[in-house]
This record gives structure tokens, C-alpha cells and sequence, in this order.
């Protein structure tokens, strides 16, 4: 009986030592830099909050047409062979750029990837933009562990003066540095740089939810 109640014994603690295992791999493998706050800034307070500036905006380009594709893409100059915004996609872009004027939102640098997507919708917002391939992220082939360094770099500097840093680029570099769920095209996802400690990020803002920031 004593031989068996040892059995056990030694059943249950290795159980538990495998749980808290596998909790603690658990943790580290979500992406601590990139918590949402609890809760998040929305209406106002955020409108208040992206006023003062310090924040990286990372906009996922606006609607584009998925009839077309990259696969047979040469150079970046050349617009015929990528995924493109629809003129929804522009008007979309323009509206933003109108509310963000509106709501005297400052932004400073912008920074676009390469592609004819994200650069038309960089300047459809902000009438300027400046093309970075560390928005993007390095070569897909071979994929590398550093290849959305640049990025995570970005995110994690804090933003000097009273502006904000605004990137314009795709879904895939963000969900690799701050993970699920994706941003859904138009969207962007507001980001407090938080230097050594990485980044967090405080709100999202669909596409056409700006409005919202009057409330």
C-alpha cells in the first residue's frame, strides 16, 4: 500500500512539473513587448494621447485587389505586376488623411515599404513618404530569425518631440514582431515604444473608425 501511495505521488509531481513546463514555455513563446494595454486607449483619450505624440502608427496598406498578385514581380518600380489598391482603397486612404488633418494629429517621419501599395498609401494620408525596406523586412528567401529586426527596432525606439512615427506597410512584418490576430487592410495599430522593454501596443484603429476619436 505505502508502495503504491509513492507510486502515485511521484505520478502527481511529475504531472506538475511537465504542466509548469509547458506553461512556461507557453509564456515565452507570446510576444511580451507587443501586449495590448488593458484597458486599451480608445475615443477621446486616445485622440488626447496621439496629440501629444511619442507613437509609432503602423498602417497596413488600404484595400487592394486580389485579383492580381506579386509572383511575377521584376523590380518595385513596376506597378503592372504587384497587388494594387482598388480606387476603394484610395478613397479609403484619403479619408483617413482627412480625419488625422481634422483631429490634428501630428506625424512626423513616414515610412513606407517598397511595394506600389503601401508607398500609394503613404502619400494618399500624408501627401509624403519615405520608402524603408526595414518597414518591410529582409529577403522571404532564405527566411531568417533576424529578418523583421529593423522593424522590432522601430517599434521599440521612442519617438523624439511632440510628433509621432508613421509606417505604412503589410500585415505579415507586424504579425511577426507582435503576433495574432492580423491587421485587416486600412487598419492601424498604435504602438507606445518602450525602448528596452520593446514596444506595446495601447489601440487599434480600423479603417473607417476614426470618427470614433471625436467621442
Amino acid at each position: 500500500m505505502i508502495g503504491s501511495r509513492r507510486a502515485i505521488l511521484r505520478a502527481v509531481l511529475a504531472c506538475g512539473a511537465l504542466a509548469l513546463i509547458a506553461t512556461a514555455a507557453g509564456v515565452a513563446a507570446q510576444p511580451t513587448a507587443a501586449m495590448v494595454s488593458s484597458p486599451p486607449l480608445a475615443g477621446a483619450a486616445l485622440r488626447d494621447a496621439l496629440s501629444r505624440g511619442g507613437y509609432v502608427l503602423y498602417f497596413r496598406h488600404t484595400s487592394t485587389d486580389f485579383g492580381q498578385n506579386d509572383d511575377g514581380m521584376t523590380s518595385f518600380d513596376d506597378c503592372s505586376k504587384q497587388r494594387n489598391l482598388t480606387d476603394k482603397g484610395r478613397t479609403e486612404a484619403r479619408t483617413i488623411g482627412v480625419a488625422i488633418t481634422r483631429l490634428k494629429i501630428p506625424v512626423g517621419e513616414v515610412l513606407a515599404s517598397p511595394y506600389c501599395r503601401t508607398l500609394e498609401t503613404a502619400r494618399l494620408i500624408f501627401g509624403r513618404v519615405t520608402m524603408s525596406m526595414d518597414v518591410r523586412g529582409g529577403p522571404a528567401t532564405p527566411p531568417t530569425p533576424d529578418r523583421y529586426d529593423a522593424l522590432r527596432k522601430l517599434l521599440s525606439t521612442r519617438v523624439a518631440g511632440a510628433t509621432n512615427l508613421a509606417i505604412v506597410s503589410h500585415g505579415n512584418p507586424f504579425y511577426a514582431v507582435a503576433g495574432p490576430p492580423y491587421l485587416a487592410e486600412g487598419e492601424v495599430a498604435v504602438v507606445e515604444p518602450r525602448g528596452a522593454d520593446g514596444f506595446r501596443i495601447v489601440a487599434k484603429i480600423p479603417r473607417d473608425a476614426w470618427d470614433t476619436l471625436d467621442r
